[in-house]
């Protein structure tokens, strides 16, 4: 089996103790281990797949935390460095009364977007491990190169490549900014996961189908359509495999698309998954691929944080089987 390497912000979740209440009025919080990146190599580690963390930490309590808690769940750690020069970073999440969610961010920069190209090695990957990234990391920044380095490496080597762009525009200069570099990484991987509240904004385009056909550019041999709790449709370049949602008692939907496409990304591991194979076994097995992480997500939304709401695999086969 593979390993899923996700590169990317890991950073701390403060989530607040009172629901339905603006940011400004939120009187107390829980911190709890996040970032996007690290909630993906957090629910493959969880299911029961080796996974790792690529990133910068600051030489900070925080860091020291949030090293702790991958390591418990099973994310390698090994490949986080640590810097002087800036702060691990902070995000302030208000929830309203049906589990979405406000951010504050404090970076500027944080310690992740300081990882340089030079920081990645070519002896990590090898043929069939998975490389997943998102989009708040691609700002102008060192860590910016060392993605389309990881990205080359990964892709010599027979790997994957899986792009989440988990639009967060506060943290861009511009709406453009942010549109204009999604649209400069999608060609690059293998696996775009896009959410229906993000496919207008990153292709202009606003017929569905239209838009979809649009993502299929470059290296793209997948796009995963997530709908909420309306569930996701894969899309191949000759093939559409719907799939419906579970109806839960929603509590934070933070990290619920990061714990979907760790569900997915696990299952591809599991099925041995390559550069070569990645169409034959999307095909032979997308329902229980789709199921498994339309499950994952749905169960994670039922407490709260991101890391800590992680179900395991038992858990998923057991809530699947109950419907």
């Amino acid at each position: 089996m593979g390993r899923l390497f996700s590169i990317g912000e890991v950073l701390i979740d403060f989530i607040p103790m009172q629901k339905g209440k603006a940011l400004k009025d939120v009187q107390s919080f829980k911190r709890a281990p996040g970032g996007a990146p690290a909630n993906v190599a957090a629910a493959v580690a969880r299911f029961g797949a080796e996974s790792a963390i690529i990133t910068k930490l600051g030489m900070d309590a925080f860091s020291d935390f949030l090293i702790e808690e991958l390591q418990k769940i099973g994310v390698k750690t090994d490949k986080i460095k640590r810097t002087n020069e800036a702060n691990t970073g902070l995000a302030f999440v208000s929830l309203l009364d049906d589990g979405e969610r406000d951010f504050s961010f404090y970076r500027n920069p944080s310690a992740d977007l300081l990882l340089s190209e030079d920081e990645i090695e070519e002896s990590w990957f090898a043929k069939g491990d998975i490389l997943h990234f998102c989009s708040v990391d691609l700002v102008e920044s060192p860590m910016k190169k060392a993605h389309e380095k990881a990205i080359r490496l990964v892709k010599e080597n027979g790997g994957i490549i899986s792009f989440d762009p988990n639009v967060r525009l506060p943290l861009w200069n511009s709406a453009e900014d942010c549109r204009q570099t999604i649209l400069e990484f999608i060609p690059k991987a293998h696996i775009i996961k896009i959410s229906d509240e993000e496919l207008a904004f990153i292709t202009g385009i606003s017929n569905e189908k239209e838009a979809i056909e649009n993502l299929f550019t470059g290296d793209v041999k997948a796009v995963i359509y997530t709908k909420g709790a309306n569930g996701a449709d894969l899309y191949t370049k000759n093939a559409k495999y719907e799939s419906t949602g579970f109806k839960v008692e929603v509590q934070d939907t933070t990290g619920a698309g990061d714990a979907f496409i760790g569900g997915f990304l696990y299952k591809l591991l599991e099925k041995e998954v390559n550069h070569d194979n990645l169409i034959d076994v999307l095909n032979e097995h997308h329902q229980e691929i789709l199921t498994f992480a339309n499950a994952s997500g749905a169960i994670t939304t039922t407490g709260k944080g991101a890391i800590s709401s992680l179900p395991t695999k038992e858990e998923i086969l057991n809530f699947i089987s109950c419907k």
